[in-house]
C-alpha cells in the first residue's frame, strides 16, 4: 500500500520511530491491507498524539493540543455530544473569522464529511487527538447533562404531592425513579469528568448543593430543590448498600461502577444533619492508581533514604500527614515494591482502597469483632514478613505493631502528626515505652499534597522583596504564578504533587529518643544532619517552576 509508505516516511521525519523499526511492520501491513498508524497504535509503538502529528504533517493540516484553546462553549453545542463521541470530530471556536474544526482521523472520510455537510460558513480543519476531544465533549456536556436530569426531576416531582416529597417514611418515595437514577449518574459522572476526589451532597432548608473537591479545593457544581432530594439520597443509599429505611445515625457503604471501560470505587458516607442527610462520595479510580515511587515525586537524595529505610530487614516504617495527603498512595507504592515471591505480605486495611496481586489483604470488620488489634495478633500466626497496617489508631495496635517490629517483622503503617518528629512523641504518648519506640523505628515519612501550577498558563513573574526574603533567594529572581486558562479550568493549578520530610532514625536519635528528649530538639538535630523538612521540599517545588508561593503559605507553620 503506497499510503502506509508514505506514513512510515513521515513517522521517520518527525523521529517518533526509525526506519530499522517500521520497515518489517510497513511490510506486514501491506501483505495483510492493515493502516500502518493503526497497526503502530495497536502493538503501542506509538501514542494517539504521535499519530494526530502524522496525521497533520501528511495532510499539512495545523495540529491543535486543545488544552491550549479557548474553546467556546456555544460553538461546540451546535452538534450533539453524542455526535462528536460517534465521530471524532469537533467545531472548538473561530480563528482569524473562520470557523476552526479539529478531527481525529483524516482518514475517516465518512464520518469527517456528516460534519462538513452542514457548515454553511468558512471553516478551517485541525488535527487533535481523539481522548482530548472526548475529554472537551465531556467538561463542556457534563453540566449540561446535571441541569438537565435536575430539570427532568423537578417537573417529575411536580406530578406528585409535595407532602410525598416531605414525608419521613420512604415507603412512598419511588426508588426506581428514572429522572432520580438520571441525575445521580450525571453528578457522578461530572465529577469524574472534572477529576474531582470527592462529590457532596449537602441539603440545606430550600436547596440541594453539590459541590466537588478538585485539587485539594472544593467548588460549587449546581444546586436543586430540595423537594428532590428524598429521591437522590434513596437511590445512592441503594447503591451502596446502605439501610434506606436508617436516617438517624450515619452510615457507610461502597459502590462499584465500570465508567468509560474505567473501574472505580465509590465510598460513601451520609450524615444527618438538622435538613436531612449530607453524603459525601470519595471516588477512587482503581485503573488510573499510580503505584510507583517514580510517579510520587520525591527528590533524588529522599529516594537514597527512602532506598535504605526498606532495605532494612525489620522495623517499624511510619507515614505520617492529614486526612487525603496521599499516604495510602505511598504506602501501596512501598508495598509493591517489597512486593516479592520469596516473602509473605499481609496487610489489615480499613477499607481496602486498592488490591494487589500477590499481597494478602484483610479488610476490617468491627461489627464481626474484627479489628486492627485482634487481625493483628492473627496474622503474626500466619508467619508474615512485612505487616502493612492502614493506620495506628489506639494504644492496643501501637503497642502490638512495636512488638511486631522488633521481633523480625518489618511493619508499614500511617498516624496523623503535623511531622515526622511528632511522630516518636506521639507513640510514647499512646502508652508505648520510649526504649520499644527507640528500638523499633526505622523511619517517619510526612507528607502534604500541594496544587502544581498549570504548565500551559503559568505566568513567570519577579520575585518581590517579601517573597525573595521567604524564599531565601535574591530580588527579582523568576518564580511562577497562577493565572487560568481553559486546560486547568480557569483555576491557575493542575493536579497535585508530593512534598516530604524524612526522618531516618539512627542512633544518634535512637538515644535522644530513649532520653525522652523534647520533638523540637529530634526536629533540629534532624535538620542538622540534612533532613528536608515539608516546607525544604516545598521551597525547591517553588523553585522548580512546579508550584507557587500561594501554596507555600499553606504550610509555613512548618518554617521556624
Amino acid at each position: 500500500m503506497q499510503l502506509n509508505n508514505e506514513l512510515s516516511r513521515v513517522y521517520n521525519l518527525l523521529k517518533i520511530i526509525s526506519r530499522e523499526e517500521i520497515e518489517h511492520i510497513v511490510e506486514t501491513c501491506n501483505e495483510q491491507s492493515l493502516r500502518l498508524d493503526k497497526e503502530l497504535l495497536n502493538r503501542n509503538l506509538v501514542t494517539e498524539e504521535d499519530n494526530a502529528k502524522v496525521y497533520a504533517q501528511y495532510f499539512k493540516m495545523p495540529y491543535c493540543n486543545l488544552d491550549q484553546y479557548v474553546i467556546d462553549r456555544d460553538v461546540v453545542k451546535r452538534v450533539s455530544s453524542e455526535f462528536i463521541s460517534k465521530n471524532g470530530v469537533m467545531p472548538i471556536t473561530y480563528q482569524n473569522g473562520k470557523l476552526l474544526v479539529v478531527i481525529s482521523d483524516p482518514f475517516d472520510f465518512e464520518a469527517n464529511n456528516k460534519m462538513f455537510s452542514f457548515i454553511e460558513e468558512e471553516y478551517v480543519v485541525g488535527v487533535s487527538v481523539r481522548s482530548q476531544i472526548k475529554k472537551h465533549n465531556d467538561i463542556i456536556f457534563s453540566k449540561e447533562l446535571t441541569d438537565r436530569a435536575i430539570q427532568e426531576l423537578q417537573s417529575d416531582i411536580k406530578i406528585k404531592s409535595k407532602a410525598v416529597a416531605e414525608q419521613s417514611e420512604l415507603e412512598d418515595v419511588d426508588i426506581k425513579d428514572a429522572p432520580a437514577v438520571k441525575l445521580t449518574d450525571s453528578i457522578i459522572r461530572e465529577a469524574i469528568t472534572l477529576r474531582a476526589s470527592d462529590i457532596h451532597i449537602e441539603p440545606f432548608e430550600n436547596i440541594v448543593r453539590v459541590r466537588y473537591r478538585i485539587d485539594g479545593v472544593l467548588h460549587e457544581s449546581t444546586t436543586f430543590d430540595k423537594s428532590n432530594y428524598p429521591a437522590v439520597s434513596t437511590r445512592i443509599k441503594i447503591m451502596a448498600g446502605i439501610n434506606i429505611a436508617e436516617r438517624r445515625i450515619p452510615q457507610d457503604g461502597r459502590i462499584k461502577m465500570n465508567i468509560d471501560k474505567n473501574d472505580y470505587d465509590f465510598r460513601v458516607s451520609t450524615l444527618p444533619t438538622v435538613h436531612s442527610e449530607r453524603i459525601v462520595i470519595r471516588i477512587l479510580d482503581t485503573t488510573a492508581f499510580a503505584f510507583d515511587r517514580d510517579h510520587l515525586d520525591f527528590l533524588p537524595e529522599e529516594n537514597l533514604l527512602i532506598d535504605k529505610i526498606l532495605q532494612t530487614p525489620h522495623g517499624i516504617i511510619l507515614l505520617t500527614g492529614p486526612t487525603g495527603c496521599g499516604k495510602s498512595t505511598t504506602l501501596y507504592s512501598f508495598i509493591k515494591e517489597l512486593n516479592k515471591k520469596d516473602r509473605n505480605i499481609i496487610t489489615v486495611e480499613d477499607p481496602v482502597e486498592y488490591t494487589i496481586q500477590g499481597v494478602n489483604q484483610v479488610q476490617v470488620n468491627p461489627k464481626a469483632n474484627l479489628t486492627f488489634a485482634s487481625t493483628l495478633r492473627s496474622i503474626l500466626r500466619q508467619d508474615p514478613n512485612v505487616i502493612m497496617i492502614g493506620e495506628i489508631r489506639d494504644e492496643e495496635t501501637a503497642q502490638i505493631a512495636i512488638r511486631a517490629a522488633i521481633t523480625g517483622h518489618l511493619v508499614l503503617s500511617t498516624l496523623h502528626t503535623n511531622d515526622a518528629a511528632g511522630s516518636i512523641t506521639r507513640l510514647i504518648d499512646m502508652g508505648v515505652e520510649p526504649y520499644f519506640v527507640a528500638d523499633a523505628v526505622v523511619g517517619v515519612i510526612a507528607q502534604r499534597l500541594i496544587r502544581r501550577v498549570c504548565k500551559y498558563c503559568r505566568q513567570p513573574i519577579k520575585a518581590t522583596a517579601a517573597e525573595a526574603k521567604l524564599l531565601e533567594i535574591k530580588e527579582n529572581t523568576i518564580i511562577y504564578a497562577a493565572k487560568g486558562c481553559p486546560a486547568c479550568n480557569h483555576t491557575g493549578y493542575h493536579g497535585r504533587m508530593g512534598i516530604h520530610e524524612i526522618l531516618y532514625i539512627d542512633a544518634e536519635m535512637r538515644e535522644m529518643i530513649q532520653q525522652r528528649r523534647p520533638v523540637e530538639h529530634i526536629k533540629k538535630k534532624a535538620v542538622d544532619n540534612g533532613m528536608l523538612t515539608l516546607w525544604d521540599t516545598c521551597r525547591h517545588a517553588v523553585l522548580n517552576g512546579d508550584t507557587t508561593v500561594a501554596e507555600l503559605a499553606t504550610i509555613l507553620y512548618d518554617k521556624e
